[in-house]
């Protein structure tokens, strides 16, 4: 069985390993890719169908209901930025679909303020080889395909 990950926001599709934090570049985490989000405000949507697991203004898991767990990121280190310029639309264990808006956000006013707006997306307790082929170094959508999560 194949699970499709999407897009949470729209931008170019960059290697995990260009993220500027050990913790994602080094795939720690697990694998998966990054995007460069357009400098707009946005929504940012879920990458699959599943539970909302964990929620933070700048980042959440949102896992499927055979246990796949992926995480959206956004930014890096802007959990310190305390929830200012991020807009939750769901709730901790809500049922959403992938494509579904979860937060809103702007990652041009995200740089300004001195972060790094870069959105890692990871699938979580995964083997790099476990995914497809990665789509790098192109233009997408929200909700355009990523990578396929091999379960």
């Amino acid at each position: 069985m194949s699970l499709r990950v999407g897009s949470p926001v729209a931008g170019r599709v960059v290697a995990l390993s260009e993220v500027p934090d050990p913790v994602f570049a080094q795939a720690m985490v697990g694998p998966g890719v990054a995007v460069e989000p357009a400098r707009v405000k946005a929504d940012v949507v879920s990458p699959v169908d599943g539970v909302v697991v964990t929620l933070h203004p700048h980042a959440f898991v949102v896992a499927t209901a055979d246990g796949a767990a992926v995480l959206v990121h956004l930014g890096i280190d802007t959990v310190r930025r305390k929830g200012e310029g991020f807009e939750l639309h769901v709730v901790k264990g809500e049922q959403v679909r992938a494509g579904q808006r979860i937060v809103t956000w702007d990652p041009a006013e995200v740089e300004a303020a001195g972060f790094a707006p870069i959105c890692p997306v990871v699938a979580l307790d995964a083997s790099a080889e476990v995914l497809g082929d990665l789509a790098l170094d192109v233009d997408v959508a929200e909700n355009d395909a990523l990578f396929d999560w091999s379960r």
